[in-house]
């Protein structure tokens, strides 16, 4: 067996855990579309004119609503990070990392944006906790990556 489909196998168990965290990011982007779609309702905010037909009462066409705006603003910052991420920690996999510190990135990466998500479009706070370290985790893995292949 190619050294590549041993470690891209469901067998490799830092493979597991990395294909884990990766679906529970990917899944939480999805939940950014019911969260942008629960205060759209809420607030009466559509961007489409055929939106207003199933719409509540009252609700027009509107780009400014702070609510699904921050809620737009959080599933893009996913948009731009969590693709990176979860294509860095894919080649991340081909350097042989240290399994237990690889799995602590892989773990800590998507925890913290899921923070990022809590505390950016809910409690509207401290949202740099959440972006900050995956950010620093993306760079380390682009790194290592680098080096291992130059």
């Amino acid at each position: 067996m190619a050294e590549w489909q041993e470690i891209f196998s469901s067998e490799n168990d830092l493979f597991r855990v990395y294909a884990f965290w990766s679906v529970v990011l990917i899944v939480k982007m999805f939940a950014m579309v019911f969260i942008t779609a629960y205060y759209r309702r809420k607030t009466g905010t559509m961007s489409n004119p055929e939106d207003i037909s199933v719409a509540p009462p009252g609700s027009s066409i509107k780009f400014d609503d702070p609510d699904v705006e921050r809620a737009r603003r959080s599933h893009r910052n996913d948009m731009e990070n969590i693709y990176p991420y979860i294509l860095l920690g894919f080649a991340y996999l081909l350097t042989d990392p240290t399994p237990w510190f690889a799995a602590l990135l892989f773990r800590a990466g998507a925890i913290t944006r899921i923070w990022y998500t809590i505390s950016y479009t809910i409690l509207q706070s401290s949202r740099a906790i959440g972006y900050t370290p995956c950010l620093f985790i993306s760079i380390y893995m682009a790194i290592q990556v680098l080096l291992h292949f130059a």
